[in-house]
């Protein structure tokens, strides 16, 4: 029998998938949520039936509630920023405009809030979902400030976890703990070029 969000939360193997299914399945899902029904409440038997689709057509997809609300959350959140090499102040700033775009978002949306919220109280959902999207984007920003140590932009003594840190922790600030702090265009350039400044090789 399976439970509905017990156990641990798993990547998604099995036969091929559908995206058009795939999409429907999601979007039934957010239509509840808009409607009101809260996240606890959701069930796939009850996402199935707005979806119009059968129910082991979900839990083909889904082995439960727990990994689809997993990408229920990623047709929410904001898209991962695209770096182009080219230039690292550009790629750090294209980083960290997607995330004062994510706080922007969230602050709009009381759907993104309720999400964010359920995730934050289920341990292994939010582990779940930490794995699969923030650690690649802190990945995605760490090889961006790898290539500024290589190029010599960056001094090579700095430790690339803190760093990172550094430039991501003003625009978590604002856009998730004090929500009540503005987030203006062209912050994420002052940060960049601020932390930049400090990181720069001496001499």
């Amino acid at each position: 029998m399976r439970g509905e969000g017990a156990g641990e939360v798993r990547a998604v193997r099995g036969r091929p998938r559908s995206a058009a299914a795939d999409r429907a399945i999601i979007a039934a899902a957010l239509r509840l949520l808009e409607r009101g029904a809260g996240v606890g409440a959701l069930s796939m038997e009850g996402i199935a039936r707005e979806a119009g689709v059968g129910k082991a057509t979900v839990y083909r997809r889904w082995p439960g509630r727990d990994e689809l609300l997993l990408d229920v959350m990623r047709a929410l959140d904001e898209p991962q920023a695209e770096v182009r090499g080219d230039c690292v102040r550009e790629d750090l700033v294209e980083i960290l405009e997607g995330l004062r775009r994510k706080g922007l978002a969230k602050r709009d949306s009381a759907l993104l809030r309720t999400m964010m919220s359920h995730f934050h109280s289920r341990p292994r959902l939010w582990q779940a979902y930490h794995d699969t999207v923030i650690r690649a984007r802190r990945e995605t920003l760490h090889a961006v400030l790898r290539r500024g140590v290589a190029e010599g932009g960056i001094r090579a003594d700095l430790d690339v976890g803190l760093l990172g840190e550094l430039f991501t922790g003003p625009m978590l600030s604002r856009a998730l703990l004090h929500e009540w702090r503005q987030l203006p265009e062209g912050l994420a350039e002052q940060i960049v070029d601020g932390v930049l400044d400090g990181a720069r090789p001496r001499g």
